[in-house]
């Protein structure tokens, strides 16, 4: 079985981490799915390139490679969604964004099923995440983790009109030191050329919402970033340097802030 993710271990205080930019589906799962769900059109596309820079950021990375219709990592497993009354994905998803079926007639995962998935690829995963999470902490006595995710710009499944290009999330606060915050959304507000918002429709997902214990030492933030900002949205969803260049300028902006940050002593 491929690696379930890929590491590069940097020396500072921050940590990106980046669970839905895999494409790989298991053999043995690809003759159940069904034909939309088989293009993989939820992935995250081309978030470990956005943040490649990491690497001689002093930043660690941590990148999975399978899809997210495998199991999802930025949910929670014991079920609790993430926005209550709202329309949530589950951890195995079974409908695409689009609403969209995953699975042929038949085929979708049974409890059971889900349970194993959990077990072979969730909790490994999150276990490589918590202990390099712990690593960063030890060393600088603090740990910040940047959970980077994007989506297109329009889902009408998940929300009404156009999504902002740069929606930072900290579980309305609670993830974060206010200050820590504060300095990241400076970055996007002065990112010319580009909207933001701060914990706007998405305010962080299971990551951001179990590891941001700011009192622990450990701060958390999300930013799901709008496709169009980089991308062609539509298959088969082609990498545009040219219009990706300021938006990784932007992150580079934001990494740095993350990283040099110090809580107050």
């Amino acid at each position: 079985m491929m690696p379930l993710w890929e590491l590069y271990r940097g020396d500072s205080a921050l940590l990106i981490d980046v669970p839905h930019a895999g494409t790989v589906l298991p053999e043995a799962l690809r003759p159940r799915l069904a034909a939309a769900a088989l293009a993989v059109p939820d992935t995250d596309w081309h978030v470990h390139r956005l943040v490649d820079f990491a690497r001689e950021a002093g930043v660690t990375l941590l990148c999975a490679t399978h899809s997210r219709y495998v199991v999802d990592l930025n949910r929670d497993p014991a079920g609790t969604a993430l926005y209550a009354g709202a329309d949530n994905t589950e951890i195995c998803p079974t409908r695409t964004f689009a609403s969209a079926t995953v699975y042929v007639d038949g085929a979708a995962p049974t409890p059971a099923e889900v349970a194993t998935r959990i077990e072979a690829c969730f909790t490994p995963y999150h276990a490589a995440l918590a202990a390099e999470i712990e690593r960063v902490r030890a060393r600088h006595g603090h740990a910040v983790l940047l959970d980077a995710h994007s989506i297109r710009g329009q889902v009408p499944r998940f929300f009404a009109g156009q999504l902002p290009d740069l929606n930072l999330g900290t579980a309305n606060g609670a993830s974060c030191a206010a200050a820590l915050q504060a300095a990241a959304g400076n970055v996007l507000a002065d990112a010319a050329g580009f909207s933001h918002v701060v914990n706007g429709r998405f305010k962080g997902g299971y990551i951001t919402r179990h590891y941001g214990r700011p009192m622990q030492g450990v701060h958390a933030l999300q930013l799901e970033m709008a496709q169009d900002c980089y991308m062609d949205e539509a298959p088969p969803y082609r990498f545009d340097a040219a219009r990706a260049a300021p938006l990784i300028a932007v992150l580079r902006r934001l990494a740095n802030v993350l990283r040099d940050w110090q809580p107050p002593r």
